[in-house]
């Protein structure tokens, strides 16, 4: 264990010490912790090698993927994001149903084996993008504005909006009592999750961050202690909306729009911690995805799977974000440049991770294409953000220059 610590201890001190040279390369952190965790992981070094359950992996990734949605969602701008709504709204409308469908016709194509309940299962999981691994382009000041904000607001709201899609589909597969027809189970979720997400957000939000005012005032809190209410605030969203049989996803992203629209003089002093604690998390994710999981994934079962992967990050994306962005007034250009950045990371892992324990006819082939479409996503997603940055750059100086 301690050889174990040891090692971990000096790989976090190591890339603590050169993260920012490496933001400035095409390598992108979850690249660095997905190799670091195989490395260490019994496909390989053998030293990271425990029982890690379905259960524990879910909390794990539930978590991190709470803090990243709130401090997304704290720290956009929502003068911009008002200005350019319309993106959003469509990518979200318009794209994501329509991403689903296409995955669901892709899957009928490939998957002989799978039902068409369990395809549209696989095209929900992988639906979903995820901002934490989009950082290098949402970041990135060079990017126009708008299309940052979209996909931000994109990423933080697709994966709760898929949360209660999913939950129908597993309820429909695990045969789940008739007490309502599956129109009524069906709304009766989506209503649930959604609104019991943003009320629950949005309220915490509201008196938490009145609280904090009140004790800033007075000089209640300490400099020790001045951080760590808003990552209670981020996990406690996330928790009670969980709790209430909500989606704590949404819950999280609502607080921190909440929290970030009514706490701008100190927003940025007050969400270090959280930041630097969904990092951490984030961090270790991605360790023990490519420790235990990338690991075990060494023999391919389907080829299919590896084609589906392909689709997913391309045609099955791309496709529907640029019919979503017609007449948006964007380019051409920048709707390809949109619709390719659509990275999956932690919410498709958390979906896998849950289906897993669900214990479908053919879970296996499931989570196995989910894997294979996330670490393809991490390295292509990861290694072109800066060179196509740059190149859309470029494209768009040419044409206001014409």
């Amino acid at each position: 264990m301690y050889e174990l610590l040891a090692l971990f201890a000096g790989f976090v001190f190591v890339y603590s010490l050169t993260a920012g040279g490496l933001a400035r390369t095409p390598i992108s952190g979850a690249i660095v912790f997905t190799l670091f965790g195989w490395l260490i992981g019994p496909t390989a070094l053998d030293l990271l090698n425990f029982a890690a359950t379905a259960e524990g992996l879910r909390s794990l990734a539930e978590l991190t993927l709470a803090l990243v949605l709130f401090t997304d969602a704290a720290n956009a701008d929502l003068a911009v994001l008002r200005r350019s709504i319309g993106l959003p709204q469509r990518l979200l409308l318009l794209g994501l149903p329509l991403t689903i469908l296409l995955g669901i016709a892709a899957g009928v194509l490939l998957f002989d084996q799978l039902s068409l309940l369990e395809i549209a299962i696989l095209a929900t999981m992988l639906a979903p993008t995820d901002a934490a691994l989009g950082a290098a382009v949402i970041a990135d000041k060079r990017v126009p504005a708008n299309i940052r904000q979209g996909l931000n607001v994109e990423s933080g709201l697709n994966d709760g909006i898929c949360v209660p899609i999913l939950l129908v589909l597993l309820a429909f597969a695990s045969e789940t009592p008739q007490e309502l027809n599956s129109t009524q189970l069906a709304m009766s979720l989506i209503v649930r999750e959604l609104g019991i997400g943003v009320v629950t957000g949005a309220g915490l939000s509201v008196l938490a961050t009145l609280l904090i005012r009140f004790s800033d005032r007075r000089g209640w809190m300490t400099h020790t202690w001045r951080q760590l209410p808003v990552v209670a605030l981020a996990l406690g969203s996330f928790a009670l909306a969980q709790m209430l049989h909500g989606s704590g996803f949404i819950a999280a992203f609502v607080a921190g729009l909440m929290f970030g629209s009514m706490a701008k003089r100190h927003k940025s002093a007050l969400l270090l911690a959280a930041e630097g604690t969904g990092e951490t998390l984030g961090l270790v994710t991605w360790v023990i995805f490519g420790a235990l999981i990338l690991g075990r994934m060494t023999e391919v079962e389907s080829w299919a799977a590896v084609g589906y992967a392909c689709l997913s990050l391309t045609l099955i994306r791309m496709l529907p974000v640029y019919l979503a962005l017609t007449g948006s007034g964007l380019t051409s250009n920048e709707k390809l440049f949109s619709g390719w950045f659509g990275p999956r990371g932690l919410a498709s892992i958390v979906f896998g991770v849950i289906v897993l324990a669900e214990d479908l006819p053919h879970g296996n082939v499931l989570v196995q294409t989910t894997v294979i479409t996330v670490v393809a996503s991490i390295f292509c997603h990861g290694l072109s953000a800066n060179p196509l940055v740059s190149a859309l750059v470029t494209r768009l100086t040419r044409r206001k220059r014409s």
